[in-house]
């Protein structure tokens, strides 16, 4: 149970900027317990969540949008759009396996993964600032769990490139900490948001599945950047399935 409680301390060092400290030893133990991301997506869900509904209530939804985008970043950092971007400058890069990877690590900010992180915040506002504003913050808890278990599928499901804290992730990640993260994820977003929450889920693990496709046919395998990008993708496919799918299945198991 110790290790247990490391574990999430270290996620939050790990998905956050909380200032709880991480480590080599917090890294191992969180490595051997992936299957507690969710928890830690709750969390940070549940403030942001929360940011959502007293934005909502002080704001126009457009600018409770900008409020929510602003602290989802200053929360949880931006270790994972930058790995967007560099996952994009990879995938947008022509030529053969070996250019698209020496994008992918070249530390400069290439047109790619500007591009990609531009449209990201852009469907990020537009689906925050559409959603009813009953569904918003549910919603955005219920997109957060299921960004964290996107990052789990996507290395459980991959193969690692390189050396790297991605490599570890990938490499630890075995189908027993996928089905234990989804079935945590699974309570969450259906005590969050009913059936829907069940369809949130799914499609941001599809969406995670996809990206698994994608760095395969494009790099050969996966790195620490695909598991970022698949945490922002993620979350904003699980916003956008909310949106689509909220006026077609309940929000509530009550």
């Amino acid at each position: 149970m110790k290790e247990i409680l490391f574990a999430l301390k270290s996620g939050f060092g790990w998905l956050s900027t909380i200032p709880v400290g991480i480590s080599m030893e917090g890294v191992e133990a969180l490595m051997k317990h992936v299957y507690l991301f969710p928890l830690v997506g709750m969390a940070l869900g549940a403030v942001l969540g929360g940011v959502c509904c007293i934005a909502l209530q002080a704001f126009p939804a457009g600018l409770a949008a900008v409020v929510v985008i602003a602290t989802t970043y200053w929360l949880c950092g931006i270790n994972h759009i930058d790995g967007l971007a560099d996952f994009a400058d990879g995938v947008i890069a022509h030529g053969t396996r070996e250019k698209k990877i020496a994008a992918m690590k070249d530390i400069y900010l290439g047109t790619g993964g500007g591009l990609y992180i531009v449209l990201l915040i852009l469907a990020s506002f537009a689906l925050l600032s559409s959603l009813p504003e009953g569904l918003a913050p549910l919603a955005v808890l219920s997109a957060e769990v299921s960004a964290k278990e996107a990052m789990i599928t996507f290395a459980a499901f991959s193969h690692p490139l390189q050396k790297g804290f991605g490599q570890i992730m990938i490499q630890r990640t075995d189908l027993g900490q996928f089905l234990l993260g989804l079935a945590i994820s699974a309570v969450i977003c259906s005590l969050a948001l009913g059936a829907l929450g069940l369809a949130v889920l799914a499609t941001a693990q599809l969406a995670a599945l996809c990206l698994v496709e994608v760095s395969k046919r494009n790099f050969g395998g996966a790195t620490g950047d695909g598991i970022g990008a698949t945490n922002e993708l993620a979350r904003v496919t699980a916003l956008a399935a909310a949106l689509t799918l909220g006026g077609v299945l309940p929000w509530t198991l009550w």
